[in-house]
């Protein structure tokens, strides 16, 4: 490997920094619990902050040589660009493989150093030193493969005064700004939770204690992967062209399934909080979602996948394959090895119970993330045993998932009204009085509006059941304690769940109502579709230092212009179309340049138009879901329930010990650091308890 340029000798020396550092924190904190000796786990520690600057120093290093265009270095030869615009040129960084594992590194050095500043008090801690350590061999991963096998500072051809600059489809929308960090935020932050269930294997502290430390980690890392999968479905449908936001393309799906399993996660951890109930599942369901980040990485970033989102053809991908197989091989082993401390101390007293509907909630998440895998690997399997190609495309996706929407819907109406232990066919019928109703009066809109259809009705009226049962908890806990009643896991979730509902609506709408049709209009001529009239108006043909093209212009009814165009970027020579929406309160006129492409204003265009109703609930949706996690996060006022019929829960299967091994327990080199089992803030408190789909009631 070759070498050149200020940046690049730095860049690497980067990473050859954080790779040692890497080692030195891993070593040091294993080796500091395995002797007991807390100063050695201090040094170590102190290497997780070694790590953070070299990674920023890595994507600091590489952002200059892409602002300066240093065209020494191979990438910026093929993701940058003399003219590309000051945006573009930044985000350029994470529009291919070598420059989206530094912003993977970079992401994960930044949890690492979150997490070892927010516990330095409790570092000598046998807890947090092993999650520390478990991250520290991540970034120790990560670091080789980035150094050995896909270095951005690696010398390109000299001589080289302009590049390629990035794909065309990742420099014509701002969102490219916003959308691959989010999801990385979200796919490598499931890093702590998992480093924290491995650190409670490892030190056989496998009660509920490890949980509260990592219940505001989690919810950050799935909030941020929400936002991230939402934030690309908008992508996808101002940029791409096809008029949806969501196509089962198999790189969507590798974000989709750890997504999944988190989703269950993060519903089925409260039923352990609360009853003791679901130790193995749990641990399961965080390495799981890991692991799928990995496999998801490998996916997207070997090559074995064609889609439009996929990187090219790389060498990292058995790498990426093999860690994947050491993470789910080690920490089944783990698993396997605490059998004994993972017996639950609590059980179901009636499956119409709260943690009843989280057990069907969690087997309904679970075969949905199989289907999803199974159609997403199920081709590369056949592939490499018959050597032929085949395709599992959106029929078999809409198809199985479809009853498993529906399905979910039911349960995020029920849920929420269910208590714990046990609910009475009363209390039920009491809670679901005005929910009900408000599926019943969704249904009526949908009719009266022109809907039909057997699966969009039904999933209109679950809609508007789960949307009443979500609002109702939303309700009651502002009538008894104001806006403040809002904040807090169980009422955030309850909004989370409204802008879920939103988005479910919105896509079965959009799926089942869209209007599209293609026309050919001459200059000055108008067409009418749904109820609208589009007139021809004009052409422009542009001709920039990035890319040249044409823009046409087509006025609807008596108002503005939309102008769809298509435009070749000249460092790639492939045309990228981009269309033009008009959002609307209740559907969105999309228009796209679809051939003949005018060459002058007097030539015909070929345009399709597309009505999409409710798209923008989409997005509103998607805002309610950011809003609700950032509520869920922060702790709430505990009450207690008013619920005459709330059956109490029982204390001792509230608090299940949490027993930390007694060799750290008597060992006087943790005397002064309190156990995180011992800590205030992780002893069971009532106030932990409501669920993400608990509410006001419970």
């Amino acid at each position: 490997m070759m070498i050149a340029s200020l940046n690049g000798n730095l860049g690497t020396g980067a990473l050859l920094v954080g790779l040692i550092a890497s080692i030195f924190a891993a070593l040091g904190l294993i080796v500091g619990v395995r002797r007991r000796d807390a100063k050695m786990i201090v040094a170590g520690s102190r290497y997780v902050w070694v790590t953070l600057i070299a990674a920023v120093a890595a994507f600091v290093i590489m952002e200059k040589a892409l602002i300066t265009r240093d065209f020494s270095l191979l990438y910026v030869q093929n993701v940058g660009s003399a003219a590309t615009p000051a945006l573009y040129n930044f985000t350029a960084l994470w529009t291919a493989l070598e420059g989206s594992l530094l912003l993977w590194l970079l992401v994960l050095a930044g949890y690492s150093g979150a997490v070892a500043w927010k516990y330095r008090e409790r570092r000598s801690d046998p807890l947090v030193a092993w999650a520390l350590a478990t991250l520290m061999l991540i970034s120790l991963f990560f670091f080789s493969l980035t150094l050995f096998t896909s270095n951005p500072f690696e010398a390109g051809p000299a001589g080289v005064t302009t590049g390629r600059g990035p794909n065309q489809l990742l420099q014509n929308h701002v969102l490219v700004l916003f959308h691959p960090p989010t999801l990385y935020l979200g796919y490598v932050g499931m890093s702590v939770p998992f480093a924290f269930a491995i650190a409670a294997l490892v030190t056989g502290r496998v009660g509920e204690g490890w949980l509260a430390e990592t219940r505001r980690w989690t919810l950050f890392a799935w909030g941020f992967l929400t936002i991230g999968i939402l934030l690309g479905g908008w992508w996808s449908y101002e940029v791409l062209g096809w008029g949806g936001v969501w196509g089962w393309d198999p790189v969507e799906n590798a974000s989709f399934l750890p997504w999944l399993t988190g989703t269950a996660y993060v519903h089925s951890v409260l039923v352990q909080e609360r009853r003791g109930m679901l130790r193995v599942w749990n641990l399961s369901l965080l390495v799981a979602t890991f692991s799928l980040t990995i496999l998801g990485t490998f996916l997207t970033r070997s090559g074995v996948l064609r889609s439009v989102h996929a990187f090219s053809e790389s060498g990292i991908g058995p790498y990426l394959l093999g860690f994947f197989g050491l993470v789910v091989a080690v920490s089944l082993g783990l698993i396997a090895w605490r059998g004994d401390r993972l017996r639950a101390p609590g059980t179901m007293d009636s499956p119409l119970s709260r943690e009843g509907a989280f057990l069907a909630n969690n087997l309904v998440f679970s075969l949905f993330a199989f289907i999803v895998l199974l159609g997403t690997v199920f081709p590369l399997l056949v592939q490499a045993v018959q050597d032929r190609d085949i395709k599992v495309g959106a029929p078999f996706f809409d198809k199985m998932g479809i009853p498993i929407g529906i399905t979910l819907l039911f349960l995020m109406a029920v849920a929420p009204v269910l208590p714990w232990r046990k609910a009475s066919t009363e209390l039920l019928s009491q809670r679901l009085y005005w929910p009900a109703w408000c599926g019943v009066g969704a249904v009526a809109v949908a009719v009266v509006t022109g809907a039909g259809g057997l699966s969009p009705l039904i999933a209109f009226g679950l809609g508007g059941f789960a949307g009443g049962a979500a609002g109702r908890q939303v309700v009651l806990a502002a009538r008894r304690q104001g806006l403040r009643g809002l904040i807090g896991r169980a009422n955030g979730g309850m909004i989370v769940h409204l802008g879920v509902i939103f988005v479910a609506v919105a896509l079965v709408a959009s799926n089942s109502y869209s209007r599209t049709q293609h026309f050919v209009i001459g200059a000055g001529e108008s067409v009418a579709f749904a109820g609208h009239r589009f007139t021809y108006t004009g052409a422009d043909r542009f001709d920039t230092a990035v890319r040249f093209g044409t823009q046409v212009f087509v006025q609807v009814d008596d108002g503005a212009a939309l102008a769809p165009s298509v435009a070749t970027y000249k460092g790639r020579g492939q045309p990228a179309g981009k269309p033009s929406v008009r959002t609307g309160p209740w559907r969105d006129i999309y228009i796209t340049l679809d051939k003949p492409v005018p060459k002058t204003s007097a030539d015909p265009a070929g345009i399709t138009i597309s009505i999409k109703p409710m798209m923008i609930w989409m997005w509103i949706g998607g805002g309610l879901m950011a809003l609700g996690t950032v509520f869920s996060v922060f702790p709430g006022r505990h009450r207690r329930p008013t619920d005459p019929t709330s059956a109490p829960v029982s204390p001792t299967r509230e608090s299940v010990p949490d027993p930390a091994p007694p060799s750290f327990a008597q060992s006087p080199s943790f005397a002064q650091s309190p156990s995180l089992a011992q800590s205030p803030s992780l002893t069971h408190s009532p106030s932990l308890a409501p669920s993400i789909l608990g509410g006001a009631d419970d």
